[in-house]
């Protein structure tokens, strides 16, 4: 009824009220052209901007560039990648041994940090919270190829050259699969460049915080040499209910493994010390534990 009275106050003319009813849809229809079209522009816009995700030769050469630029260092990233790709491009991929990286480590070799190069196993969090705020250890992820590779998944295939990022097998699926093989490899470069007196934090809040069968245990440890390293650090992380302490048996056994002449220190520190030490820059890193 409202409509109806507003055009009939216009005039008692049945055809000037049918003009006015032509006008008014008309107007109608032109809005909503007029929406549907900004609408439609609109979206082409958003669609537009939106970046296309990066292929995982653009992730490898976008961060190494990053890594060039914050640590100061001039990285040739189109011949790293062609000499990364090259150990599993065309191959079985659950038949890249660790050794088929070599070529890798020797374009990207590992630095030396003497005194400040920390090892971890099933602490990885607490660990990069502490690298990551304080400068006064690094971790193989602290490196170019860590850097770089940390948290991606790649293969290949036999006769092909691409490099796949999924259906790629999980870890434990096979021993010599592509990105087992590489860790394998980079940690045991990462160790044999150890010196000085090297860290490694454990697990306090598991029953074995030293695992034979772990990278640390198996590659790392075995890697770590006499003559260059002084001491292996202990850094016990714990929990406010103590499962374990540095008399573990697994703890005992990592001793034995490890190189006559190479001492030997344990300490049980609590995690949130390790987190509050963390963010205080004025307490000097030695004293965290």
């Amino acid at each position: 009824m409202e409509r109806e009275e507003e055009y009939a106050g216009l005039g008692k003319n049945s055809q000037q009220r049918r003009k006015v009813r032509s006008r008014g849809c008309w107007l109608v229809v032109v809005v909503v052209c007029v929406v549907l079209g900004l609408g439609v522009l609109v979206l082409a816009l958003t669609l537009g901007l939106t970046p296309a995700p990066l292929s995982f030769r653009e992730e490898f050469t976008t961060r190494c560039e990053a890594f060039a630029t914050r640590f100061n260092k001039r990285m040739e990233c189109e011949q790293v990648w062609s000499v990364f790709e090259s150990a599993y491009v065309g191959k079985d991929p659950c038949n890249v041994p660790m050794e088929a990286y070599d070529a890798l480590i020797s374009v990207a070799p590992f630095e030396p940090a003497c005194n400040r190069m920390m090892f971890w196993s099933k602490t990885k969090d607490i660990v990069h919270e502490f690298t990551e705020k304080r400068d006064c250890y690094v971790t193989l992820e602290d490196s170019l190829l860590g850097f770089v590779l940390d948290g991606l998944t790649w293969c290949g295939k036999e006769g092909s050259n691409e490099t796949l990022t999924s259906g790629c097998p999980g870890w434990t699926e096979c021993y010599n699969n592509t990105v087992r093989s590489f860790w394998n490899r980079a940690s045991a470069g990462f160790a044999e460049a150890a010196c000085g007196d090297v860290t490694t934090m454990l697990n306090g809040s598991i029953a074995a915080p030293f695992d034979a069968n772990s990278i640390f245990g198996s590659i790392e440890v075995q890697r770590f040499n006499a003559a260059r390293v002084k001491t292996l650090n202990i850094v016990l992380v714990t929990q406010e209910s103590l499962v374990t302490d540095c008399n573990n048996p697994s703890l005992r056994d990592l001793q034995k493994e490890l190189r006559p002449g190479l001492k030997y220190k344990c300490r049980e520190v609590a995690e949130a010390n390790i987190s509050a030490c963390a963010s205080n820059p004025e307490t000097p890193c030695g004293a965290c534990w």
